[in-house]
């Protein structure tokens, strides 16, 4: 007898790649079957018509898949998204008509969580700004004395992969891990205190904040969630730039009730990062660029050489997994 799966290898099924991802996605879905289309030279604009006849999309964040965009597809299956965020998909318009959704968080998980250490170590003891000055002849010691992890208390706002994985990062420092997720819980251990919300800003001297862009979490740090903050804090943000207002941040960097800010997301990015500065800086854009005691990265923190493999594996064991289970 011939197999669902067999049947199924020997269909064309054409999967579009509109941004481009590691190349062992494709061939383990040409290995299977699809036939996979190279999209991502062709202009956002003109790839409408090119993707009709769409099985499956692999993408990034070049292109909004909104309700009125899946519409248009009448043979779309899944979509592939090498990464976390799903903000740029309609999620409740594929779950309504049956399109799977697959994402890689597993994928960048160890890299982001080593991001996000290295970034709050570098701010603490002025790594990148005494390398500077050294290199333009100023040797101030005093004026780049580091502040140590040991002793503080982190609150990881989201405990999904990320967060996690950070937590693991830094169980080996002699530090107090407090973690919330409105989601999740019995997630705590002899590392990390599940604990509420509340707590977290009762105590924590670092909120870092590990969790997806969407309606109830755009701004949901602002001036009310600052005021509500016990301590003076440090902060990170290496999942989405529009958690943070930017201008309530600014206000508590001015104020010093924001001591510093590890930023790999910024409020102002665009779908296209590469066109970042060609939009005129707002006020409290530049003063982010000119602070000292504030630390950029351009989006970066899950961009490393193994994981970009990693995303792409992930997602073609999940894809691969899915139409296999459907024997």
């Amino acid at each position: 007898m011939i197999t669902f799966g067999e049947i199924y290898r020997t269909m064309k099924g054409e999967v579009y790649f509109i941004d481009t991802v590691h190349p062992i996605l494709e061939e383990r879905l040409t290995k299977f079957g699809f036939t996979c289309v190279d999209l991502t030279k062709v202009a956002s604009a003109e790839l409408l018509p090119r993707i009709f006849t769409a099985v499956g999309l692999v993408i990034r964040s070049r292109i909004t898949l909104s309700k009125e965009v899946l519409s248009q597809l009448p043979d779309i299956q899944f979509v592939a998204r090498s990464g976390s965020g799903l903000e740029n998909i309609d999620v409740s318009y594929c779950q309504e008509k049956g399109i799977h959704l697959f994402n890689s968080p597993e994928g960048n998980k160890n890299a982001v969580a080593e991001h996000a250490l290295g970034m709050i170590l570098s701010l603490f003891n002025h790594i990148t700004i005494s390398d500077q000055e050294i290199r333009n002849g100023i040797w101030d010691r005093e004026g780049n004395r580091g502040v140590e992890l040991d002793g503080k208390t982190i609150g990881i706002i989201g405990f999904g992969n990320n967060g996690a994985a950070f937590a693991k990062k830094l169980s080996g420092f002699d530090v107090k891990l407090m973690a919330f997720d409105k989601y999740k819980t019995g997630f705590g251990d002899r590392f990390v205190q599940e604990c509420t919300l509340d707590a977290i800003l009762e105590q924590a001297d670092v909120i870092s904040f590990h969790i997806p862009q969407n309606k109830e979490t755009t701004h949901f740090f602002n001036q009310a969630f600052l005021q509500r903050c016990q301590k003076s804090i440090y902060l990170l943000n290496v999942s989405r730039g529009k958690i943070v207002d930017t201008k309530a941040l600014v206000g508590g960097l001015k104020t010093g009730k924001i001591k510093g800010a590890c930023l790999d997301v910024l409020e102002f990015e665009r779908s296209s990062f590469e066109s970042f500065f060609e939009q005129q800086p707002s006020e409290e854009l530049a003063y982010l660029l000119s602070a000292k005691n504030v630390l950029l990265s351009p989006h970066v923190a899950g961009w490393t050489t193994e994981s970009y493999f990693k995303l792409s594996n992930v997602l073609a064991e999940k894809i691969l997994g899915y139409y296999t289970n459907k024997d």
